[in-house]
């Protein structure tokens, strides 16, 4: 009697039926969700319950959370999967809410003393709190802070540096925090990038200006297509005077020699014999000769170029923890794109902005000034944040910033320089 019910009614029974497997799927998922939270806390409550001798405080957590990043879910984000397991390890967390775009910038230049940074939010979050970071008077000193990031927002390029790639965005999110109680941190470059007036930008990713970038900021206005949203938007931007020509002057240095690290601990003190003795040789000893050193002229190359996109990137992407040399990537790309290539090849940077395709100058820099024509429109792409188009000096500082990675990735970064 069921069956003969079922079958004559077989378009509700094929939608409940669907219904019931939809259902049973998420509930699943969102089991699946709790026991990667209730494991991430038992690996935090491992390391709170780590003894620690009475005279020393415990360390001091400043987080620094944007709730708008992930259309305004990035709160509920971090209250559910990160919070639990950075009160759990035994961290004295400060949470600092940010209001309004800009305000970390501001917050920074009033923080105390801190051990840890961490950075919740996405690539916008990111480029503000480390301008406002190094734009304090005591830089030298606050730039030594490891910085920790988690992951919330729609553009977090950071994370595939960081962390190891994972679909589940609780995972990924966990993962990052365990990250920042594990303490293993890798040297990250850092961008200056500074107009003739405005205060200096500082950027992790770098900087885009042409048609590309402008292209993807109005792919949102082409929501109701769905998946081909992005090949609309640049298709539509065709219909603009074409081809689409950027002029510019470039100038630049070539790149630098990286010098050795210094040592994280300091060698002990000598005892007291050993120290009299050497002043003692030194005072005695006959006043070394000074040797003229000779200052070779910094060798700067001029370029005039037309393209459609330009970019300015560092190496963070595709870090190399062994590499000689620091430089940035220049990629000056061809003018002359067919319509078909410009909408094709705009899909592909939407995964990797700043891929440099074939046909293009690849130019590697470790400083260069950007000169634009009068009366140029447009704007900057400063890591996914937009910014006024102007004549802007882009210099590279090595190795500036320290960042809380997964042993995992810092294992595969070592083994792939090695190889």
């Amino acid at each position: 009697k069921v069956l003969r019910t079922l079958r004559n009614h077989w378009k509700k029974t094929t939608f409940g039926v669907c219904l019931l497997s939809w259902g049973g799927s998420w509930l699943y998922g969102k089991h699946c969700d709790n026991l990667l939270r209730r494991a991430a806390c038992q690996e935090a409550q491992a390391f709170g319950n780590q003894p620690i001798p009475s005279s020393m405080p415990l360390k001091k957590a400043t987080v620094f959370l944007n709730p708008a990043a992930c259309k305004g879910k990035a709160r509920n984000l971090f209250e559910k999967n990160a919070a639990p397991i950075l009160h759990l390890s035994g961290l004295d967390v400060t949470v600092v809410k940010t209001d309004y775009e800009g305000q970390a910038k501001k917050l920074l230049e009033l923080m105390e003393n801190t051990d840890l940074i961490i950075i919740a939010g996405g690539d916008g979050t990111v480029q503000e709190v480390i301008t406002g970071l190094l734009r304090r008077a005591d830089e030298a000193v606050f730039s030594k802070i490891p910085i920790g990031f988690i992951p919330l927002g729609k553009n977090c390029t950071l994370s595939h540096t960081l962390y190891p790639k994972s679909t589940n965005q609780v995972q990924h999110i966990t993962n990052a925090t365990l990250a920042i109680l594990k303490g293993e941190t890798v040297p990250l470059d850092v961008l200056q990038i500074k107009g003739e007036k405005e205060q200096p930008v500082f950027a992790v990713t770098g900087l885009r200006w042409g048609s590309y970038r402008d292209a993807e900021v109005k792919a949102s206005k082409y929501w109701y297509l769905g998946p081909l949203k992005t090949k609309a938007a640049h298709f539509f931007s065709t219909f603009k005077e074409w081809p689409q020509k950027h002029q510019a002057a470039l100038t630049y240095l070539g790149p630098t020699e990286r010098p050795p690290e210094e040592p994280e601990e300091k060698p002990s003190r000598p005892p007291l014999y050993v120290r009299l003795y050497r002043r003692l040789r030194l005072y005695w000893s006959s006043p070394p000769k000074e040797i003229p050193q000779k200052v070779s002229p910094e060798d700067w190359k001029e370029l005039n170029l037309s393209t459609i996109e330009l970019s300015i990137a560092t190496q963070n992407r595709h870090l190399d923890l062994m590499r000689t040399e620091d430089f940035m990537d220049i990629c000056i790309e061809a003018d002359a794109v067919s319509k078909g290539e410009f909408v094709n090849r705009g899909s592909q940077k939407m995964n990797d902005p700043h891929m440099c395709p074939e046909g293009s100058q690849c130019i590697q820099a470790s400083r260069c000034i950007l000169q634009l024509p009068e009366g140029t429109e447009g704007s900057f792409g400063i890591d996914n944040e937009e910014y006024e188009a102007m004549p802007v000096e882009v210099k590279l500082l090595p190795r500036k910033l320290r960042f809380f990675c997964d042993p995992r990735r810092r294992d595969q970064m070592l083994q792939a320089a090695v190889q």
